[in-house]
């Protein structure tokens, strides 16, 4: 499961401490698996049976996560408030995972589907709110299908920024999707506008969109896609980054007809697209100290939008 580390302008538990929340997150990930598989093969917690034989036990094991995010930032004071000890358990509870089973799922592959979009409801969350702070989330990436298929499909050595916005000469710019593989970095650029639209490819500033009879004009991707790469490869410089970009152009329901397309940008059409994903889901390599310097250098350059969870009484949008 990939790890969403920037979500466009919202506050990500990320930019906290990056070197340490990925390994946290594949412990719990993996923690809460293994407690949702056990109650469903033996038809009760488990866990929560030793735990409560063993109370000494409890912080230890069923409630880690919880404890997990005090480590990573110290307490601030807010418009000159200091948060109760009730207050900040209650925030860490609310952003502690503890996936439940809602119903009897007949099969393991269903059990995991169903522990697998709760996560990504999660995800959402953690890419959207610290133990302080939160930002308001658009209703529209919950049920963001390309989001899901990124997070949920690849795996958790792959760090997504999803359409971040970043300062450029102190301007906003938002950028497409940047996808950091261990060993490479992924430029994607979207065309979805219509299922079985094909996209037919020139140098020009504008591509032709054929949808049936209809034939209309699109913006270059390309233009988008240079923009962002070069943006990018900035940032990996001044940080002495050293990564491979790609760019990629992806229309998972359309077609791509560009025989004249650059060397160096590939593009995946629906013909292509699940042998696409496929092939980087089956990545193996672990996470990598380079990449890490890379997603870094671009979260350094990134605008967040977010407010105290103290003095926030409403429920974000999405929640």
């Amino acid at each position: 499961m990939a790890q969403l580390v920037k979500l466009v302008d919202y506050i990500s538990r990320y930019e906290n401490d990056l070197t340490r929340y990925p390994t946290q997150f594949i412990r719990l990930k993996r923690y809460q698996w293994k407690r949702v598989k056990n109650q469903w093969e033996h038809g009760f917690d488990l866990y929560a049976e030793q735990t409560a034989m063993e109370p000494e036990n409890l912080k230890e094991n069923s409630k880690w996560y919880s404890m997990l995010f005090t480590k990573w930032r110290k307490p601030r004071p807010q418009e000159g408030k200091v948060p109760s000890t009730d207050e900040g358990e209650k925030l860490e509870e609310d952003l502690g995972f503890e996936a439940p089973l809602t119903r009897r799922d007949t099969s393991l592959e269903q059990l995991k589907k169903s522990y697998t979009d709760q996560l990504f409801q999660f995800q959402l969350k953690w890419a959207s709110s610290t133990l302080y702070d939160r930002s308001r989330v658009d209703a529209k990436f919950f049920s963001d299908t390309l989001l899901k298929q990124l997070v949920i499909r690849l795996p958790d050595s792959f760090l997504l920024f999803y359409y971040p916005i970043v300062k450029v000469n102190k301007a906003p710019v938002e950028l497409d999707i940047v996808l950091l593989a261990p060993t490479t970095c992924y430029c994607i650029t979207v065309l979805e506008d219509e299922r079985m639209a094909a996209y037919i490819g020139s140098g020009d500033r504008f591509w032709l969109k054929r949808v049936g009879e209809t034939v209309v004009k699109v913006l270059n991707p390309t233009i988008a896609l240079s923009r962002m790469e070069k943006v990018v490869n900035s940032y990996f410089k001044a940080a002495k980054v050293d990564l491979p970009i790609k760019k990629v152009i992806i229309s998972r329901n359309g077609y791509i007809d560009y025989s004249g397309i650059p060397y160096e940008i590939t593009t995946i059409d629906k013909k292509k697209y699940d042998d696409w994903l496929a092939k980087l889901s089956s990545n193996p390599s672990p996470m990598k100290h380079t990449q890490f310097k890379a997603a870094q250098a671009i979260l350094n350059h990134t605008q967040t939008i977010a407010m105290s969870r103290l003095f926030d009484t409403e429920e974000p949008v999405g929640e």
